[in-house]
């Protein structure tokens, strides 16, 4: 991995399987991203992580997989460069830290404490700004139900700018807005 490159880390479900749609677009999601000059970082293991990895490694990318001992797995056949890390808590701020934008595949209950997190720390300035996607209508009411919420509250955030998230409704969609916020070109290796 280049040492200036650009990291995405994605979240998503480790339930998918190879003849699932959603294992489909998640290798799509790999290779949009590391067509785009962008190395990908997931939580290592199977499903999702294991999709975008492999696409990301089909197109030339690099991948990094967070695994933690916890989980008593190592990482798929995809990841160039595994970190173990010891907790699951250790495993999500890894996650976290590593990532310069991010991608939220449909998934459970872990998917969402991960964008839930990414979420809240953007909101409250814990960490600096950073693109965000969900990827696909999975997520869409989750977050309009937040925003709704959100804006009933009075707040500093200026109701004009930029939402936090992005819905993106393709893999092109997801690595285009990573790309531009992250002021890559377009495309750009």
């Amino acid at each position: 991995m280049k040492p200036h490159a650009r990291v995405v880390t994605v979240f998503g479900s480790g339930r998918a399987r190879p003849d699932d749609a959603l294992y489909a677009q998640a290798l799509a999601l790999g290779v949009a991203l590391a067509e785009r000059g962008l190395s990908v970082c997931t939580g290592g293991y199977g499903g999702v992580m294991e999709a975008v990895s492999q696409g990301a490694k089909q197109a030339g990318g690099h991948t990094i997989g967070i695994t933690a001992r916890f989980f008593r797995s190592r990482a798929n056949a995809w990841i160039d460069e595994e970190i173990r890390v010891s907790t699951w808590r250790d495993r999500l701020f890894q996650l976290v830290e590593r990532g310069h934008g991010y991608v939220t595949c449909p998934g459970g209950t872990g998917t969402l404490v991960e964008l839930a997190i990414v979420w809240e720390m953007l909101n409250k300035g814990v960490m600096e700004r950073k693109p965000v996607a969900v990827f696909g209508e999975f997520w869409r009411p989750v977050i309009e139900h937040v925003r709704e919420a959100e804006r009933a509250r009075p707040s500093g955030r200026d109701q004009h700018e930029e939402p936090l998230i992005h819905v993106a409704l393709s893999a092109r969609d997801a690595a285009e807005h990573l790309s531009r916020h992250l002021g890559l070109r377009p495309g750009a290796r």
